[in-house]
Parts: structure tokens; sequence; C-alpha cells
């Protein structure tokens, strides 16, 4: 009896060491963390290494490499896995599939580039633009795996401009004489597509997404339109992403669907500023997540939250939770830190710190629409720098009609009229419990912009410390519990902060320009119970004839 309980005691011993031995690298970004969150460490993979270049592989940038990568695969497999190298030169190829327990490895110089012929890529049920559909596969594909790694210093290439439309007034003269005396057709003088078959499968299209077919003929003869996302990683667990540089794909770059445990690690992920749907980063419905030390540069949202599109992700139902983004920057693209718009299952507990966005359409960007559904709840910012924003530092738009932030600005914000509002149900979106400070931002087309729902207000949003000089300044549309605490707007013209049909806004400490004439402007039949602290009195403030005098408490504080 006392050797056993020794034993057992031995057992327990080793299993506590090993446990403490197996500390993770990423433990200091859970210093503080608001929300309760596994800490969670990169794979580890059996000590087995190939070559591709022991299956025939070349590197000239010519021979086709597929059956390569499936040989290689196949032994790592057969050994319990590993890392299969990549070396130094130029991998042509068609699709690579990953497998459980490998590490896909690129030594410095070694470039992946996919082979632009569409028929290697099958088309297969998988999920876009948060919808169930088909596409054709993803040059990188996993599914159902577990333990898997792309790392190294090389880079991924998807030969994306064989696959995307392109819209002229996004390229110059010499780009679109380039592109379009390649052949293709016109979906009008200003838009080119690469082929007959991709107008087509365009013209049957909601938001990318075909119609109607049911068939495996009717799939085929729109291939040339179903681009897939360049890496796709579905239902995995424990995946790194680390040190590589990922261009140029078809559609979005990465897209990691229902994974838990990955990591994201000092990766590039960069794509041309006029490629359509050209998202670098688009984690959906993912549970336990670290972005650090990358950067992002796309013709499209940077870094983006999302889980599934209306019905589709109300079945899913698995939210993207749990997410550490940490010292990364966004180039361009329509937003540098996004959710939305297909967040129908949710997305929660999420901290972004230390970041910066330069030159992006938006800074923060919250997006969806009524009929979307989906809570966002639990997000924590702080630390942000941006400079040269095209729209606003910070949006919440909940009237997403599908366009970029800067064709909204331009065509003016279209707001629906409805003669009776909405029930509020599973189908109305909820944005709240959001917590912003510390941000400054140089130039900026509107300070900020609060767009909610009447039916359901954008509700409980705390900013602090904010620093922003803009041509105009922030407004604040049907909106609730809205706390502002030391807000510095500095604008070229008109007030420095509009608030309309808002109710329980307290504002702590606001500055605008010294010479501004007004520096509030309150309206709407719906506002109440505004409190405002600042060092103006009443001479700046102006509100709208329906609003009580009740509605606003103005005290002047230095």
């Amino acid at each position: 009896m006392k050797r056993a309980i020794l034993l057992l005691t031995v057992i327990t011993t080793l299993c506590s060491f090993s446990v403490s031995a197996q500390k993770s690298d990423y433990e200091y970004l859970y210093k503080n963390l608001p929300f309760k969150m596994p800490v969670i460490s990169a794979p580890v993979f059996p000590d087995n290494e190939v070559s591709i270049k022991d299956f025939g592989g070349t590197g000239d940038g010519v021979t086709l490499n597929t059956q390569a990568f499936v040989k290689a695969m196949e032994a790592l497999t057969a050994k319990g896995g590993g890392k299969l190298i990549v070396p130094a030169g130029v991998w042509f190829t068609g699709p690579i599939v990953l497998k459980s327990n490998i590490n896909l490895h690129l030594e410095d110089r070694a470039i992946i580039l996919f082979s632009p012929d569409k028929n290697l890529y099958p088309i297969i049920e998988t999920s876009f633009e948060g919808l169930d559909t088909r596409r054709c596969q993803s040059p990188i594909w996993a599914k159902g795996q577990t333990n898997i790694a792309i790392t190294g210093k090389g880079a991924i290439d998807g030969n994306g401009q064989y696959w995307r439309a392109l819209k002229k007034d996004k390229v110059t003269d010499r780009q679109w004489k380039e592109a379009t005396s390649k052949g293709g057709v016109f979906k009008r003088k200003d838009y080119w597509v690469p082929s007959a078959q991709f107008l087509h499968g365009d013209t049957i299209s909601d938001m990318n997404i075909p119609k109607n077919l049911k068939t495996d003929a009717e799939w085929e003869s729109i291939r040339d339109f179903l681009r897939p996302v360049m890496v796709s990683i579905q239902n995995c667990k424990n995946v790194l992403l680390q040190g590589v540089i990922f261009q140029n794909s078809p559609a979005w770059n990465l897209h990691p669907l229902m994974c838990e445990n990955i990591i994201i690690d000092g990766i590039q992920a960069r794509n041309p500023p006029y490629s359509q749907n050209g998202d670098a980063l688009d984690l959906e419905s993912c549970k336990n997540a670290l972005i650090i030390n990358s950067t992002f540069d796309a013709g499209d949202d940077g870094i983006c939250i999302k889980s599934g599109k209306d019905e589709d992700g109300w079945k899913r139902n698995f939210p993207c939770e749990n997410v550490i983004v940490n010292n990364c920057t966004v180039f361009r693209g329509h937003g540098g830190f996004v959710v939305g718009s297909e967040m129908s299952g949710g997305v929660r507990n999420i901290s972004v710190t230390n970041c910066q966005f330069l030159g992006t359409d938006v800074g923060l960007r919250f997006k969806s629409k009524r009929g979307r559904g989906g809570v966002v709840e639990n997000i924590y910012i702080s630390n942000i720098s941006m400079f040269d924003i095209s729209t606003e530092p910070l949006l919440f738009d909940l009237y997403y009609g599908g366009k970029s932030a800067v064709e909204t600005s331009d065509e003016g914000i279209q707001t629906p009229k409805v003669a009776v509002l909405p029930a509020v149900d599973k189908t109305t979106p909820v944005f709240k419990n959001i917590y912003i400070k510390d941000v400054v931002c140089s130039g900026a087309k509107r300070a900020m912009f609060f767009n909610g729902l009447p039916e359901k207000n954008i509700e409980n949003i705390n900013i602090e410390n904010i620093t922003v000089h803009a041509d105009k300044g922030g407004e604040i549309v049907e909106s609730e519990n809205i706390k502002l605490k030391n807000i510095k707007i500095t604008t070229e013209q008109g007030p420095a902060l509009i608030l309309k049909n808002v109710k329980n806004v307290d504002v702590d400490g606001f500055t605008g320009n010294e010479n501004q004439v007004t520096v509030y402007d309150i309206s709407g039949a719906n506002s109440k119970n505004i409190a405002i602290k600042s060092p103006y009195g009443k001479e700046k403030l102006k509100t709208g004839k329906e609003v009580k005098n009740t509605v606003v408490k103005l005290s002047k504080v230095n």
C-alpha cells in the first residue's frame, strides 16, 4: 500500500513538473487581461525533417511541384509528423493540403508560388463571406487537423492577379492597360474581369456568393469566378503562422475558420491596394487566438473579426472569442482593426493593444446591419496610434451596405427611413460593452462616428484619453450609455461634438479649438440625460428646438 502511495506521489510530481515545464512564450500578453482566457503555447512537432527536394521537388519557378508536396506530406505523416523544409528557390505548385503534426517551414529566400491554372483547384464545399457555399480549393488548405504550422523566413504568393477583377479608378493608367491587354472582358468600361465565365458568375451572385446553382455542371460553368482565399484553415486545433510573408491572394489572404488555439506571430500579410476583397486577415468563429508582432497591408480590411453571416451564422452558433491583438501595424486597407460585418455568431472578449494604423480608410471599424443579429461585446482597445485616416479613426456603422467607408462618405451617409421600427429580436445586431482608451489620431476626415439603430442603440461605449485632429468633429447618433472622458478634438470646421438622439451620455473633460464658435451641437427628440463637464459654458452649446432645457446638464470646469 505504501509503495502504491509513493508511486502515485512520484507520478503526480512528474506530471506537475511536465505542466510547469511547458511554460508559454506568450504569458506576458495575459498580464492585466480584462477577461479570462487560457494561456496558449505554440504547437510542438516530432523531431523529423524532410526536404521537398527529397521527393523530386525543383525550385526553378517553372516545374510544377504539386505531387512533390503531396509525397513529402505523406512521408512525414507516416513518421508521425515533423518539419517539411522548403529551401531557397521558387517552388511553383498547385494546392498544398496541410496535415496534422506537420510544420511547413520556408527557409530564407524560399518562395512558394501558386499556379494560376484554375483547373488545379477543385470546387469544394466551404465558406466565404460568412456563408456556406462552394469555391475553388484554397492554395493552402487544412480541415480538421491538429498541430499544424507555417513558419520560417520565406514568402507565399497566390498569383492573385489571375483571379481578381479590377477597377480602373484604383490603379494607374499603365497598370490598367497592362491588365486589360491580357484578355478578359468588361463589366463596365471602368470595371474589368478576367473572363466571360467570371462575368457570368458575378452577374448571378449576391455579395460574391452565387445564387440558385443546383448541379455540379452549373458550378463548373463559373469556375473562374470562384476565387478562393489563399490560406484556409478550418476546424483545426493548435495552429501556428510565424515569420512568413503571405501575399497576393485571389480573395482574402488568411482565413482561420472555427479553429481553436491559433497563434499568428511576426508575419506579413499583404495585397495590392487595388485587390478586390483582398482582406489581409479574417479570423472567423475562432476561440483562443493571438495576433501579434505582425504587419498587414491590404486592399480591404486589415485585421478583421467575424463569426458567420445571417442564418448560416446563427446555425453555426460559434462566436469569435478570446482574442489578443498586440504590437501590429496596418497599412492602407478599409480598416485597421475591424469587427463585422459578418458577426451573426457573436464576438466577445477581444483585446487590442499597442497597434498603429497608417493610411487606412478607418482606424477602428465596427459594422453590421439590420437582419444580421449577433452580439459584439467585451471589446478592450488601448494604446493605438493613427495617421492619415481617410474617414474616421473610430466608426460604428449599423447601416453597412457592402461599400467601403470612403465610398459611403463620398456618397453621403444613407440612413433608411422606416414607417415602423422593426421589433428587437435575434436578427437585431447588438454592440455593447466596448472600452477604448489612449488613442491618438493625426489627420482624419471626421473625429468619430456612431451610427446606431433607433430600435436598438449602440450601448455602453467608453472612450477615454483620446486626441484627434480632423476636418470635422465627432458625431454620435442613436446611442446610449456613452462615456467620454478626457477627449480632445480639434477640427477645421463645425462643432467638435455632435450628439443626436442619444441617451445617458456623460462627457467629463472635453476640449476643442479655443476659437471654436460651437463646441457641442445637440439635437433629436429622443435625446435625454446628457451631462457635460468641460471648460466651456452655454455660449459654446447649440441645441435643436426639440431638445428640452432639462436634457443637457452643463458644468463649466477648468
